[in-house]
């Protein structure tokens, strides 16, 4: 019987590149993936906090099934994405989920006080990880074709532009692969 080595499980691609850690206050914004979202607030742990904001009962009931399969404890709130039931400075980390174009599906006027909102409600220091459709190749892009892009909100800069104007700084594209789109953008004064 040949030796059989146990390894530890890996996390998935986007909880790795969220650089979410144990003891960290967390807020996700929406819910494309329940299984992720409910490894994100996993990820946190007992000695952190993990909170998560969407917009409609539905999207709810899918966090609520990821969460409980995780094994992770959340504050959820479905409410408005520009009005944060939250102090300023609440959170290290903020993971927004941008598989559906969430942010580009606002508009100009909206948008700017949802990226206002998130600042706020971030500390100095902290980080925003928006994880967004990416290219997909092979078998995976005839199988699964991510949402069509919004040709108007990426020709002025997509997500970076939208967050540098927000007043995020830096912001950067983390990398892009699997199907994902990971950028990150700091929270460098008050």
């Amino acid at each position: 019987m040949p030796f059989l080595r146990k390894t530890a499980a890996r996390d998935p691609l986007p909880v790795t590149m969220s650089g979410v850690r144990m003891g960290e206050r967390l807020l996700q914004v929406g819910v494309n993936d329940a299984r992720l979202a409910g490894q994100l607030a996993a990820k946190v742990g007992l000695s952190g906090h993990a909170a998560m904001i969407v917009a409609d009962e539905a999207a709810a009931t899918r966090a609520r099934a990821g969460i409980a399969d995780a094994g992770g404890l959340v504050d959820l709130h479905v409410t408005r994405l520009d009005t944060l039931p939250f102090p300023p400075e609440s959170f290290d980390a903020i993971v927004v989920h941008n598989m559906d174009n969430l942010i580009a599906s606002l508009d100009r006027a909206q948008r700017a006080a949802t990226i206002t909102e998130w600042r706020r409600t971030l500390r100095v220091g902290g980080r925003i990880v928006v994880i967004e459709s990416g290219a997909r190749t092979g078998i995976g892009a005839l199988l699964r074709p991510g949402p069509k892009p919004d040709a108007e909100y990426d020709g002025n800069g997509g997500t970076v532009a939208a967050l540098e104007a927000g007043g995020f700084r830096p912001v950067r594209l983390l990398g892009e692969r699997e199907g994902f789109k990971f950028i990150e953008g700091l929270k460098t004064i008050g």
